[in-house]
């Protein structure tokens, strides 16, 4: 299902339930309430309610945004090291340097056919992945310069693919959710008790008062919703995170593009 599917099905859903009960309690109000007056108690419950859930739903939105970012950047770091290696290997003669380019691009393709819809299901990544940069490295780290432009180029080489290395592995161990379950408990019965109380102000069945009722609880539907779609840092589906290989290596995406059905 599409997350845009899915966004549009919790709004709606959430805007009918409040409708659907603000008509069901008033079928069934007493003829001698008064509900032209809120008790001032309630209404600063309310408000503080209501004030202490933006904050905290604040500071997790705010925390699977960095994490996001976080996780886009290093995978912008990976890519990038391993551009460089196969720009850098220029130096060596045709041989070596189409083998160093072949297992760059082995390992960016499998990387991105295996690995990423592994990444974004949050399962463990392949061993295979490990396979391929293990042995760009020793293909890196075996080949001893003839030359001094080989020779300057040599270290540099072996840094990058020491931050190809490093970046793998932050982004093998960032694939799960940033949030804990105790978090999303609180940000799930907050919404209940926010939405809830908006009940306690005496709605009545204007068609003002029921469209904020359904358009507040549309709102609290909608940021529950990107909570949880950046608390993926890889996504929930598709590659789109791994746009930053597709670009630096477009072979590798013209190979995937022509794979497809």
């Amino acid at each position: 299902m599409s997350q845009w599917l899915v966004l549009a099905v919790a709004m709606a859903l959430a805007c009918a339930l409040v409708l659907a009960f603000t008509a069901l309690r008033h079928r069934r109000v007493a003829e001698d309430e008064d509900t032209s007056e809120t008790p001032d108690v309630i209404e600063y419950m309310t408000m503080m309610v209501g004030v202490v859930y933006a904050i905290v739903l604040g500071l997790a939105i705010a925390g699977v945004w960095e994490s996001r970012g976080a996780a886009e950047d290093n995978v912008r770091r990976e890519a990038q090291a391993l551009y460089e290696v196969t720009q850098r290997a220029d130096v060596y003669p045709a041989a070596v340097r189409d083998r160093i380019r072949g297992e760059v691009d082995a390992y960016v393709a499998h990387t991105v056919d295996v690995d990423w819809p592994l990444l974004t299901a949050e399962e463990p990544p392949s061993t295979e992945g490990a396979a391929l940069l293990g042995r760009l490295r020793t293909s890196v780290t075996h080949q001893s310069p003839a030359t001094e432009l080989q020779a300057q180029a040599y270290q540099p080489l072996l840094d990058q693919v020491a931050i190809a290395d490093e970046a793998r592995h932050v982004r093998t161990q960032s694939d799960s959710t940033t949030l804990p379950g105790m978090v999303w408990f609180g940000l799930l019965v907050g919404a209940l008790v926010t939405v809830g109380l908006i009940f306690t102000l005496q709605i009545r069945r204007s068609g003002r008062e029921l469209l904020l009722a359904g358009l507040f609880s549309a709102l609290i539907a909608f940021l529950l919703f990107l909570v949880w779609s950046f608390d993926a840092p890889f996504g929930r589906e598709g590659i789109d995170s791994a746009g930053p290989f597709l670009d630096l290596f477009p072979a590798v995406a013209e190979r995937m593009t022509a794979a497809a059905p």
